[in-house]
């Protein structure tokens, strides 16, 4: 146990060292495009509130609009880090623009991971609700029933977590590997297979910067809250965008999975 979280502690080190590299050489790329998704979200959220005063369909279309921008940006960043890290600096960036198929199929995953998610806490409730009749009836039946319903959620959450987690990589799958909603799936869930440990890990080091924002805005100290929020700006999320993709390349380097891989036997 203690050598497997040395080799991830290793391997961790080793895509953020590589990750940090990247980020000196091609910032300004980097963070300009971080920039865009920050402006886009910002002037989607006002553009919504604004106009659904005034015409309810017209706020929805922006939303709808935007949000395909949004996400189509993401794609871009992502494709275009993924470049940088094959060498091809030279490709312009036009060319890391996502098609309209690839982003259908990145909405059609979306839209499965929320069915999913209902679908995983429906069976939960489901599986779990004749547990309740264990209880014989009383005036505490319904306090019980509200500590198990929350138990419940909780066991749901943190499984749809670990869901999340296993199926995180799927739009590198489609703008890399050009697969279709359902196989970009199953290839995020074969290549996060036993490299969930590093992922948290991964996910740790940029969930405690958050915290720590969270921490001094709670304790009211503005001005280093103010100043944590700028190098997230800046830094964390440009950062966290190249950390993701050279940990994509990083596995599928290892991967021996196949081209049309089953999700049940990539479980554990």
């Amino acid at each position: 146990m203690i050598q497997f979280l040395k080799e991830s502690t290793f391997a961790v080190n080793e895509v953020f060292n590589r990750s940090w590299e990247l980020l000196k050489k091609h910032y300004f790329s980097v963070a300009g495009l971080c920039f865009l998704l920050f402006v886009t979200s910002g002037l989607s959220n006002f553009l919504a509130t604004t106009i659904s005063d005034f015409n309810v369909v017209l706020s929805g279309f922006m939303a709808f609009f935007f949000m395909i921008m949004y996400f189509g940006l993401n794609l871009t960043l992502f494709k275009y880090i993924l470049n940088l890290i094959d060498g091809n600096q030279d490709k312009k960036l036009i060319h890391c623009i996502p098609s309209s198929k690839e982003i259908a199929y990145f909405f059609g995953a979306m839209l499965s991971i929320m069915v999913l998610s209902i679908a995983l806490l429906m069976i939960l409730g489901a599986v779990s609700l004749p547990f309740l009749y264990l209880f014989e009836n009383g005036e505490n039946r319904a306090e019980i029933m509200s500590k198990f319903t929350v138990f419940v959620v909780f066991v749901a959450a943190i499984l749809t977590f670990i869901l999340i987690i296993r199926i995180a990589f799927y739009p590198f799958f489609i703008i890399d590997k050009h697969a279709g909603t359902f196989k970009s799936l199953r290839f995020s869930f074969a290549l996060t297979k036993g490299n969930v440990f590093k992922l948290l890990l991964i996910l740790a080091v940029f969930a405690f910067f958050q915290l720590l924002q969270m921490y001094f805005n709670y304790l009211e100290y503005y001005i280093i809250f103010i100043i944590l929020n700028l190098v997230s700006s800046f830094l964390v999320v440009p950062l966290a965008s190249i950390v993701v993709s050279v940990a994509y390349r990083e596995m599928m380097s290892d991967y021996h999975g196949g081209e049309d891989p089953k999700i049940l036997n990539n479980i554990f």
